[in-house]
């Protein structure tokens, strides 16, 4: 008589989703034990899953078999025995040998006598559907973090929206613990408390719990405050070095972040390096020509001792040997070098640049083309005066053009009609050479009339957008610069002017033409700068348009020579 082994197993994994539970295979193998008359000695269960080797109760089955303690197995299907060609080919050795006497499965058995190569498609077809799987979830996973979305459980002060299908979960604000985890980021970036204080606080004076309803502890706050998911960003896999931008809304921003690893003691983990530095791959070395890169350093200033020091790689004061997390109100200070990378010449001389003096040479290029607002309205209005003017002009020259054109269509076709006119066939009227010769000029002038009639249509709108455009940027650019942010910083450097070289510590701005010749007007007529108020000296809008009109740069409009005047770049 045969002895028998039940074998039960479920994964909580996704390849089990449609399997049935322990109990439940376990309740029918029974009875279908009971029905062909089986000696079972154990039921075995496990959850785990089998697609890779190691499953402690399944191993020490095989073990026993080995051993002679019992001669089949049965189990639901082969497949919770096996979904790896390890644990597979162990099954098939020990049936084909004859230790494994007998499979019973819910719907089929598998003898020693038995062709091998069924076993061998069943657990194949196991292994593969692993694998597909293993695909479709990763590429699943991927698509996910490419949205911006963590793939994995939402850290303390976040929520996974369970209203939402498996697969398609958003993050979403914890509405009971959101702001007082944020409470416990402001609490720490203030220097005054350390991590376990603050989770005590938490815990005693908020009655602060976790969704599962437990206590803060010190190695989850911990966690907390060296995740750089609060402020917006995410790794994954974990030690991957694959930084995604989160679509969840940020708790911190990054500055607070770096003060808390500087106040841990960079205790932080490696994260994303995300620098906003608005003036890099924009400016050249004026020495050698390599491109101007940016550098960030942080000091702290021991407030037991007042000594300065670099925060990097610190964990204590080097003078006083206070530990920074024990340090109460440190103040950090933060700078921003711009410098040389010295590609092209590592003995380059040129030394590095603060990143606010950088931004007062620019804010002088910009204030010496700044205009007044009364300024910029007097000239959008001359501009579009004249953009009328130009229209009549051009409308004239369009339709000269346009005729041009026409005759051109008119000699082509009379080109045709003369070589392929009956009457004129047998003629020799004209010869082939001077066909071909006289249509191929007809077509050059009929491409050349296309193109200029094609380019005219949208010539005075674009003359008079650059024109407005240029105005307001001279006007407002100041004020942008000031206010905006690195992107915008940037933008407006790039707009400024070309060739842009950093030498001896000054930035050198090839202005563009147009900001070339308002800076001109700025210079000559002080009335066009801005600051500059008419009321307090007496001088009305109209009285401001008679002085700008009277100064022989913008006067130069109406003169017969515009190469070199005010309103020649538009």
């Amino acid at each position: 008589m045969l002895r028998y082994f039940i074998y039960c197993r479920k994964s909580s994994e996704d390849e089990d989703r449609q399997v049935l539970s322990i109990e439940s295979q376990m309740n029918e193998l029974k009875r279908m034990a009971e029905r062909l008359n089986l000696t079972v000695v154990n039921i075995l269960t496990e959850s785990k899953s089998a697609k890779e080797p190691g499953r402690p109760i399944f191993d020490e089955m095989i073990n026993k078999i080995n051993h002679g303690k019992a001669d089949g197995i049965v189990c639901w299907k082969l497949d919770r025995l096996a979904r790896n060609p390890i644990d597979g080919g162990q099954i098939i050795w020990l049936l084909q040998r004859g230790i494994l006497k007998h499979i019973q499965t819910i719907d089929r058995a598998y003898y020693p006598e038995d062709n091998v190569l069924l076993m061998n498609m069943e657990f194949g077809m196991a292994n593969q559907f692993i694998l597909d799987l293993s695909r479709n979830v990763k590429r699943g996973l991927k698509t996910k973090v490419e949205k911006g979305w963590l793939p994995t459980t939402a850290p303390l002060g976040y929520l996974n929206d369970k209203t939402q299908e498996k697969g398609k979960r958003e993050i979403i604000k914890d509405p009971e613990r959101f702001v007082l985890v944020k409470k416990m980021w402001q609490m720490m970036c203030t220097g005054n408390y350390t991590p376990p204080k603050i989770a005590l606080i938490a815990n005693e004076k908020w009655g602060f719990r976790s969704p599962h309803g437990r206590y803060l502890r010190n190695s989850t706050i911990y966690q907390t405050f060296t995740n750089p998911f609060y402020y917006g960003w995410f790794e994954y896999p974990k030690g991957s070095g694959n930084w995604y931008e989160g679509k969840h809304e940020p708790m911190i921003t990054q500055q607070e972040y770096d003060r808390v690893q500087i106040l841990l003691g960079k205790r932080g983990k490696p994260r994303v390096k995300k620098h906003d530095f608005a003036f890099t791959g924009l400016i050249r070395c004026g020495e050698c020509g390599a491109m101007v890169t940016a550098e960030e350093k942080n000091q702290i200033i021991c407030p037991e001792c007042k000594f300065k020091f670099s925060s990097n790689n610190k964990l204590e004061c080097p003078k006083c040997k206070t530990p920074i997390e024990k340090m109460k109100k440190p103040k950090i200070l933060y700078y921003l070098y711009y410098h040389c990378t010295k590609q092209k010449n590592p003995n380059c001389t040129q030394g590095s640049i603060e990143s606010n003096t950088l931004k007062m040479q620019i804010d002088q290029y910009l204030s010496s083309i700044q205009i007044s607002e009364y300024f910029k309205n007097w000239a959008i209005k001359v501009t579009r005066k004249e953009s009328d003017n130009e229209f009549s002009f051009r409308k004239n020259v369009s339709d000269s053009q346009k005729r041009a054109y026409d005759n051109c269509l008119r000699k082509l076709k009379n080109l045709y009609h003369l070589v392929l006119s009956p009457e004129n066939i047998n003629e020799n009227v004209i010869t082939y050479e001077e066909f071909a010769t006289a249509k191929a000029e007809l077509m050059k002038e009929k491409a050349r009339l296309e193109e200029i009639l094609n380019d005219s249509s949208g010539r005075i709108n674009r003359w008079l957008e650059i024109g407005e455009d240029t105005f307001k940027f001279a006007c407002y650019a100041r004020i942008w610069f000031e206010k905006g942010d690195p992107q915008l910083k940037s933008g407006i450097l790039q707009a400024l002017g070309s060739n842009l070289t950093l030498k001896d510590k000054k930035l050198l701005v090839e202005l563009r033409e147009p900001l070339v010749a308002i800076k001109k007007v700025v210079k000559m007529v002080p009335e066009a700068k801005t600051g500059f108020e008419p009321k307090k000296m007496g001088l009305n809008e109209l009285k401001l348009e008679v002085i700008y009109a009277q100064n022989a740069i913008v006067r130069g409009r109406q003169d017969s020579n515009l190469e070199q005047k005010f309103w020649r770049f538009l």
